[in-house]
């Protein structure tokens, strides 16, 4: 019995990806073609590898238990594909990033196009989202997190601003009218801007003074998926919506134009800045390596 490495590559990324569309989507051919070489394999090997219908793709026990066989081979089978790189002039390939949204708003700007320039062959594919996930189920080669986010048996590096801080906004207008407050107890009386995780739980604002963290459960007319609809949140604070309470980075430029007003800039938090993050466990493909070297230069400028 012989099967195709073709389709058992595709049993490999929709198992991964947990449905057709999307490990079509990662990897750039039609759910069709993935569809064609999952029953050619399910009809070679005479058994079902996945559970199948209109709304789920799911493992069967073989597919589980196939699946945890096969993704050692095909890590080696693609180290192997990628020693070519070692005979490029420069590094080729694809290199796979699952960040959060405020990364590509603060973070990848100052990097990535620096980045593809010197290493054009290097194809760079970026997914933001706020929701943690494993990187490694999900087909990524590296994520950038937060330390407290940071999944275990992860090799961790810094990238962008070592130190960072949460800000607190409002329209000048919004101020003009509800006072400016002195303490973040004032805002439990103000209109504020707030996110909400995919999980469903609400962000809660912290500060900190004098090495007191004070928190505090804001409430107001908006709420946004922290993350995807955070500018919303922005833009209703320009129009004098409510106070929000973001990245400092995020709404400096506000604050340089005098669209929003900082408030309570004694009290705003510090916290470090994010790294990038792979698998200790794996070996570490030649695009993600030499992204790795090309950040840890940036660090030393």
């Amino acid at each position: 019995m012989k099967s195709s490495m073709n389709d058992i590559a595709a049993f490999v990324a929709v198992a991964k990806a947990g449905g057709f569309r999307e490990a079509a989507r990662v990897e750039n051919i039609s759910a069709s073609r993935l569809s064609d070489a999952i029953r050619r394999l399910e009809g070679a090997l005479g058994v079902r590898l996945f559970h199948r219908n209109t709304r789920s793709v799911v493992l069967t026990e073989v597919g589980v238990v196939l699946l945890e066989r096969m993704n050692p081979i095909m890590s080696e089978f693609d180290s192997a594909l990628d020693m070519v790189n070692l005979y490029r002039d420069k590094p080729a390939g694809k290199l796979r990033l699952n960040v959060p949204v405020s990364a590509v708003k603060l973070i990848l700007p100052a990097i990535v196009p620096a980045f593809l320039e010197a290493y054009p062959d290097i194809e760079l594919e970026v997914t933001a989202e706020s929701n943690v996930i494993n990187i490694i189920d999900a087909g990524f080669d590296a994520g950038i997190r937060y330390d407290e986010r940071l999944e275990q048996d992860m090799i961790a590096v810094p990238i962008g601003p070592r130190q960072q801080r949460y800000a607190l906004a409002a329209a000048p207008k919004l101020l003009d009218r509800l006072g400016r407050p002195t303490h973040p107890h004032d805002l439990l009386n103000y209109p504020c801007l707030t996110g909400r995780l995919r999980s469903g739980v609400a962000n809660t604002w912290e500060f900190e003074k004098d090495n007191k963290i004070t928190e505090i459960k804001v409430s107001g007319p908006l709420v946004v998926n922290i993350g995807s609809a955070v500018d919303l949140a922005v833009d209703a604070a320009v129009a004098g919506t409510g106070v929000v309470y973001l990245f400092e980075e995020w709404l400096q430029p506000y604050f340089d134009s005098g669209q929003l007003e900082p408030i309570l800039d004694t009290w705003w938090l510090s916290f470090s800045g994010p790294y990038l993050y792979y698998s200790g466990r794996r070996l570490v493909p030649t695009p993600l390596r030499t992204f790795i070297d090309f950040i840890k230069d940036m660090n030393k400028e």
